[in-house]
């Protein structure tokens, strides 16, 4: 009995040891050990589509990977900008069925990359406008989950445009900038002078001058070529004005240059020589600013022409008892080349005998009717009058066109 005893005893103790030694073997060999064990004798794993998602890893394999949700723009985001193209982004699942639409309007279109991955609207949006997204995102199990989200874009007040000058379509003069106005300060001008494109035809390289945060003129070295078609592309929807405005437009806006017409005053030998692309076409006698009220000098561009024009003293700041006050009329052939009233225009009649001897004026380029009329009917808007010798100081930019003033090195100089 007691060797039976010892023998039971023993195998006992033997069926302990292999115990052990297994769950040590389990352990070692990178098992979960034996509490585990009736899992893999009695049951079927369960299916990893009918089970909550699995983020750490278990038995079960493979282990489907969460999805992680990019949504641009994000739910409630407001006063987004309508040329970020909205889209529904996927890590590790898929979308499908995307609508994104305004209230009462049609679906935004889109296109899914080639692997379902990614939603990207087709055309921008507009402005002022409240949009939901429904979408629905499929994990790597076939799980489906549905999801809505709205946002609304900039609205009206925070809208930017610009205006261009020469207006499209017309022929211009070839000292005429380009003008642009901007309705709201631009407070990154490189950005904008990158989004705004000016193509010249005659490839004459433009510098761009600001002279304040809403107003920019645009000028090639030497007046533009004859003939050179100039396109400028404003593409400025979308684009960051700063302050929270954005450009709401693209416009395009194309012009052309007629010949190069160019007329030089010179107060010395009391003339107006006048050059068409280059060619002395006319000679004219001229008088110009008394010594109370020299012509200005320097090069300015012929803003408009009035076949009549009023003048009045006081818009000079000349009231009655004044020297060199006069009462209101009317001149002929007027040209206008400053915005304080520097015009070429016909001579009043008691001024036409000091034509070509000496000057009389209030800084304006008088000439005989004959020769008035030649130039109202010849030179047009934007060409050139450039005044030499009167001991005045030129044209300033802003009181007309005066860029061509501001020597090219300087021009672009912010």
């Amino acid at each position: 009995m007691g060797t039976g005893g010892a023998v039971r005893g023993g195998g006992r103790n033997t069926g302990k040891m292999l115990a052990v030694a297994g769950l040590c073997l389990a352990i070692g060999a990178g098992g979960i050990g034996v509490a585990t064990a009736p899992v893999w004798a009695d049951s079927e794993l369960p299916s990893e589509a009918a089970s909550p998602l699995r983020n750490v890893a278990g038995l079960a394999a493979p282990v489907v990977k969460p999805v992680e949700l990019g949504v641009t723009p994000t739910d409630g985001a407001r006063d987004v900008n309508p040329a970020a193209l909205p889209a529904v982004k996927a890590v590790n699942g898929a979308v499908k069925d995307v609508v994104l639409q305004s209230e009462g309007g049609a679906p935004v279109p889109g296109t899914v990359s080639a692997d379902g991955s990614t939603w990207t609207a087709g055309e921008p949006l507009d402005f002022n406008t409240r949009y939901s997204y429904r979408f629905t995102i499929v994990d790597g199990a076939g799980r489906e989950t549905t999801k809505e989200q709205s946002f609304s874009t900039v609205g009206t007040a925070n809208e930017a445009d610009a205006a261009v000058y020469p207006l499209n379509g017309s022929t211009i003069g070839a000292g005429q900038p380009i003008e642009i106005v901007f309705s709201e300060p631009v407070l990154n001008k490189a950005a904008m002078e990158k989004a705004v494109t000016v193509k010249v035809s005659s490839r004459q390289a433009v510098a761009w001058r600001w002279y304040s945060d809403r107003r920019v003129r645009i000028r090639p070295e030497k007046f533009w070529a004859a003939n050179t078609k100039i396109t400028v592309d404003l593409k400025l929807f979308g684009v960051d004005f700063g302050n929270g405005m954005v450009g709401n437009s693209n416009v395009p806006v194309s012009f052309t240059v007629g010949p190069q017409r160019i007329a030089v005053v010179d107060d010395v030998t009391k003339t107006m020589k006048v050059y068409f692309n280059g060619t002395l076409v006319r000679t004219a006698p001229v008088t110009l600013g008394g010594e109370d009220w020299l012509s200005p000098s320097g090069y300015a561009v012929i803003m408009e022409q009035e076949r009549r024009s009023k003048f009045n003293a006081g818009s000079i700041g000349l009231k009655p008892g004044d020297k060199g006050y006069y009462p209101p009329l009317t001149v002929e052939y007027a040209n206008r080349l400053t915005t304080s009233g520097v015009y070429v225009h016909q001579a009043l009649e008691s001024a036409w005998g000091a034509v070509g001897r000496f000057n009389v004026s209030h800084g304006c380029v008088g000439l005989l009717p004959a020769d008035a009329q030649w130039f109202f009917t010849n030179m047009k808007t934007g060409d050139v009058v450039q005044t030499l010798n009167t001991g005045a100081a030129p044209v300033e930019p802003l009181e007309g066109f005066g860029d061509w003033n501001i020597p090219w090195a300087q021009y672009a100089k912010r």
